[in-house]
């Protein structure tokens, strides 16, 4: 393809970026009278050829005269906007900040960029369209919402990506921007669930929460309903319901990546861990079932929907498990799969599929491996229940320890009769 060739393209990605943005500017103003908007469906298509050109033009001959095209066009776009809210009904710049946009979208495509430019475009067409529908999600955010936001944004965007990414403490094991994913994941279901609660109600809130967060880690949905589960109006039956839920999703989740990281193990896993899936399903539905019936099923109304405390108490959790998980390698890592594997297992499900994974399907029995890693997904729930117990106590938390107990039990019974027949 030669440069001519790519000139054309990038500058044809132009004109499309600005006739997407145009086509929703235009249906937005599509009562104005003819004459009475600044930019239509056309301008905006033609803004984004400018930009193009602006682009093509500074790459042949340089930046002075295409910065003076820009900024006669930006002059013109501010004096027509300008004009336009003369009347006191209108004082708003959308339309200007799109077609500046527009240009810049425009200059993109045509300075090495056309993907992103028309990426951009889309993404800015879709926030203009969507506004109805934003203005009235502002309408019923509350104070407590955007505190909560900003507060998960801190936690997320300007704590974790600064986090060395290095290894420290004994044995190299924590790792501080892999720990502090935690805080970010437990916060963020803990935010998730807030949301979920004031868009489905209480109890489906709660359920939606399960099945999300039991996809990436059921221990730290674990954690979070635990933590309700001690101090929440919900019923409890819900909560230790979502917990059930969680754990049934975790070991679907454990066979699909056994099947794609280590499928010489998948049978033997599936032999082993299918009846307490089964157990586990039950369990959680007999929860719901027997559940005490919640009052309201209004949005939840909770004054700090960021759980910042039990997200701390279950890094504390996880930096021990990892140190634990290290010693463990450590000490087992020549002497057999079975003893590293379920150790590992206390920490993360998923590392020891990972470390069953590397092995060599011929240097291990494959009902051995099987079983090492069904034995680490029971050393997992046996945490489970231990997190229950901290954080919900005995009482409040009975109904959650019983249902995680009888997978835990099934699972136990089926490795015991694998391990002595």
């Amino acid at each position: 393809m030669t440069i001519s060739d790519l000139a054309y393209r990038d500058l044809a990605v132009a004109l499309a970026a600005g006739l997407l943005v145009g086509i929703e500017r235009g249906w937005r103003q599509r009562d104005v009278t003819t004459g009475g908007r600044v930019a239509g469906v056309r301008t905006f298509a033609l803004l984004g050829g400018l930009g193009g050109m602006v682009g093509l033009l500074a790459r042949e001959f340089g930046i002075v005269l295409p910065s003076i095209l820009l900024g006669a066009a930006v002059i013109m776009l501010i004096i027509g906007y300008a004009r336009s809210m003369a009347g006191p009904t209108d004082v708003s710049i959308t339309s200007l900040i799109a077609a500046l946009l527009t240009l810049c979208f425009g200059m993109l495509a045509t300075s090495g960029n056309p993907a992103l430019a028309m990426a951009a475009a889309a993404i800015v067409t879709m926030i203009l369209a969507l506004r109805s529908a934003l203005h009235g999600l502002i309408q019923k955010v509350g104070e407590a919402d955007v505190i909560a936001l900003a507060r998960f944004a801190i936690i997320a965007g300007a704590i974790w990506p600064f986090l060395p990414n290095q290894r420290y403490g004994p044995y190299d094991a924590w790792n501080p921007q892999q720990l502090w994913l935690v805080v970010v994941f437990v916060t963020g279901l803990s935010f998730a669930s807030y949301v979920a609660s004031r868009i489905f109600g209480a109890e489906k809130g709660i359920l939606a929460t399960a099945a999300i967060g039991g996809a990436y880690s059921s221990t730290a949905v674990t954690a979070l309903l635990s933590h309700r589960l001690r101090s929440d109006e919900v019923g409890h039956g819900t909560l230790s319901a979502g917990i059930a839920l969680a754990t049934s999703i975790m070991f679907v989740r454990v066979l699909l990546l056994t099947a794609i990281i280590a499928d010489f193990a998948f049978m033997p896993v599936l032999r082993l861990a299918g009846p307490a899936v089964l157990v586990g399903v039950v369990a959680g539905l007999f929860l719901l079932r027997d559940r005490a019936p919640v009052a309201k099923q209004e949005p939840a109304r909770l004054e700090n929907p960021i759980a910042i405390v039990p997200a701390l108490g279950f890094l504390v959790l996880v930096a021990i498990m990892a140190v634990a998980a290290r010693w463990s390698e450590a000490r087992f890592g020549g002497g057999g799969a079975l003893a590293l594997i379920t150790a590992i297992g206390v920490f993360d499900v998923d590392a020891a599929i990972i470390t069953l994974g590397g092995l060599a399907p011929d240097s291990v029995d494959r009902n051995l491996a099987g079983l090492a890693l069904s034995g680490a997904v029971l050393a997992n729930m046996l945490v489970k229940i231990g997190v229950v117990i901290i954080y919900a106590g005995f009482k409040r938390g009975r109904s959650a320890i019983i249902a995680l107990s009888a997978g835990a039990a099934t699972l136990a019974g089926a490795c015991a009769l694998a391990l002595f027949s």
